[in-house]
């Protein structure tokens, strides 16, 4: 028996990762929970921001359920290729993580709160996966669609850093960039946990609480 485990190779190099496509994967638009659009233009007072957390199913479901969240989508995003597919993104060659897409309105819900949901139901320790999910697909992410929201999003992790130091736990690997292209999952991965309630979900909470 094997008792070691192998370190996740990091993010595929642009020029190595797989073409992928020009044209987009088809969807409804439609969220299949709230009946909200999934795609832009959203309402003009709505902001974006994007989110890697792991397997995007149960990170998804997270985020529907918080008040002034007015839509959600699964995607990937971070990476190089194109409008990828699932299986291609889960061979760890496309350079995306599994993301989700969070769009709300800022006077409803603030980005704290969003950012409490995102550091409790993860852990942003663990290095290119979540828990038995392994490779650059599943990393941690926060993808800041402004300048505001990036120095929040690295505020918010430097707090978190020192409430997980302060317990013993390790260093958080979350990655906090400036949002690429978001691009939209198959139909079916949509709402994953609405349509299917009893799906696989490895979310819940982590460690210690944000606040």
């Amino acid at each position: 028996m094997n008792f070691f485990r192998t370190e996740p190779a990091g993010v595929i190099a642009p020029e190595d990762a797989l073409p992928g496509r020009d044209t987009p994967i088809q969807i409804s638009g439609k969220h299949f929970v709230n009946g909200s659009s999934m795609v832009a233009p959203f309402p003009e007072q709505m902001e974006t921001i994007i989110v890697g957390m792991g397997c995007f199913w149960g990170a998804e479901r997270l985020f529907w359920e918080v008040p002034g969240v007015f839509t959600t989508a699964a995607g990937y995003s971070g990476g190089t290729t194109p409008h990828p597919t699932y299986s291609e993104t889960c061979t760890s060659r496309t350079g995306h993580t599994e993301a989700v897409l969070v769009v709300f309105d800022p006077d409803v819900v603030d980005l704290e709160t969003l950012f409490k949901v995102f550091w409790e139901n993860h852990d942003p320790t663990q290095y290119m996966g979540q828990g038995n999910d392994l490779g650059s697909q599943y990393r941690t992410a926060i993808y800041g669609t402004t300048e505001a929201q990036m120095a929040a999003a690295q505020a918010s992790l430097e707090n978190y850093q020192m409430k997980l130091t302060a317990t013993g736990f390790g260093k958080i690997t979350t990655e906090i960039a400036e949002a690429g292209e978001f691009y939209y999952a198959e139909e079916e991965h949509q709402q994953y946990l609405a349509k299917n309630p009893y799906g696989y979900c490895n979310h819940g909470f982590c460690q210690v609480a944000y606040s």
